[in-house]
């Protein structure tokens, strides 16, 4: 039977919900697809938003036939079979979902192909391009960035299907849907997915919707509703809490089930080295150079051989003392900035490479650290609207606590001396 989401997925620019910053009317995307000339691109978002949904779209509006691979289980082979089938037809559309998930070398088997033309690229990622696309593609792609799902789209999906329900002769009440958005988590595919569950349930034509039914259908049914058998993102989250929290029995638990799940090791390995910063930080330098040194390692042996890597690093910096002070200073900064604006550097702190900036003021009054004792010199480095600001307050921990009192003797009252 054709699943629900697949029944309603979408044909046209009109009928597509969601990500009219691309498609919406005038929209950067839609006026190349009107126009008939589109670039090779790659769609960068979280998971069920409709990346696979816009390249059918778009091959259907420009009537250009259309390929589709997937990365997990297509190589260079089945890469090159397309292009040679693409040689013989005009303006042939190639999709691949989860183009991250290609290797170095199977990249560079779609170069020519794109550069002469034969195909026209369309790749999908949930992983920044920047880091998972080799530059020589990634140069001659245009790079789109899909948003997740809010509530209105949502909301839209749901009425859709209460529609087609309805087309079908049966009475779909949904009197509350907080369950079903906070189980989708803005991914339509479960959405719908989870909608059609609780619905298939219900043998009668008249079914009513409510929070209740839906937590209880889902948890009984927890492996059909995700069809990918793991739940992706709930998995990794429940990984990088279980670190955060210092529990090496929850991280290696997780990562196991990742594992068993065929979960991308260097997909693991990357989320361990932002964790290594974001929740270690200068707690433990040595986290970041641990999960770097895991990452590299990750991606010399992958699989099996780098899983116990992977659990070497997961216990290591879940077992280590946590700090987040630095990255909730870049937050604190960030929020100044968006709140002030562009501030003027200070002039003593300007470089001065000519005479007439000199002349102007630039760099008069700055004191060269290490002309002073203990290299330095108390000055201030902010623009004058936010002279005397503390953006960073080092963690509760042995080492911050010995910055602390660094900065104490060298800041005085800004960090309370």
């Amino acid at each position: 039977m054709t699943p629900l989401a697949e029944l309603l997925r979408p044909t046209t620019l009109d009928n597509y919900i969601g990500q009219q910053h691309l498609v919406g009317p005038g929209a950067v995307l839609r006026t190349l697809i009107e126009s008939g000339k589109i670039p090779s691109m790659i769609f960068w978002g979280p998971p069920g938003i409709g990346k696979t949904t816009l390249a059918m779209i778009i091959s259907n509006t420009l009537g250009r036939p259309f390929h589709t691979l997937s990365a997990i289980s297509s190589g260079v082979k089945e890469v090159r079979e397309v292009i040679e089938q693409a040689k013989q037809e005009e303006g042939s559309i190639l999709f691949i979902d989860e183009i991250h998930r290609f290797n170095k070398s199977q990249q560079d088997s779609l170069l020519g192909a794109v550069e002469r033309g034969t195909i026209t690229l369309i790749g999908a990622t949930t992983e920044n391009p920047s880091f998972e696309v080799i530059s020589a593609l990634l140069s001659r792609c245009q790079v789109y960035i899909l948003k997740e799902f809010g509530k209105a789209e949502m909301e839209q999906l749901i009425a859709s299907a209460v529609a087609h329900y309805a087309s079908q002769g049966r009475k779909i009440d949904v009197r509350e849907n907080e369950a079903l958005l906070r189980i989708s988590g803005g991914d339509a595919r479960k959405l719908l997915n989870a909608l059609e569950l609780v619905v298939n349930r219900d043998s009668e034509n008249d079914v009513v919707i409510d929070n209740s039914k839906v937590v209880s259908v889902i948890q009984q049914n927890l492996a059909f509703y995700d069809r990918q058998g793991e739940m992706h993102y709930d998995i990794i989250s429940a990984f990088i809490k279980s670190m955060r929290g210092s529990d090496p029995n929850g991280a290696v638990y997780w990562l196991a089930r990742m594992i068993e799940g065929g979960e991308d090791p260097v997909f693991i390995a990357r989320r361990m080295l932002i964790f290594a910063s974001e929740d270690i930080s200068n707690a433990n330098p040595n986290a970041l150079l641990m999960a770097n040194a895991c990452f590299d390692a990750v991606t010399k042996i992958g699989y099996p051989e780098c899983r116990i890597t992977l659990s070497q690093c997961a216990i290591y910096l879940a077992n280590s003392v946590k700090s987040n002070s630095t990255y909730m200073a870049l937050n604190n900064a960030q929020q100044a900035i968006r709140r002030t604006g562009d501030l003027p550097v200070p002039l003593h702190i300007r470089n001065a490479p000519t005479k007439l900036m000199k002349d102007l003021g630039y760099s008069d009054g700055y004191k060269y650290a290490h002309n002073y004792a203990g290299n330095f010199a108390e000055q201030e480095y902010l623009p004058d609207a936010l002279r005397g600001t503390k953006f960073y307050e080092p963690g509760d921990n042995a080492r911050e606590n010995e910055t602390r009192k660094l900065l104490q003797w060298r800041w005085k009252e800004k960090y309370g001396y």
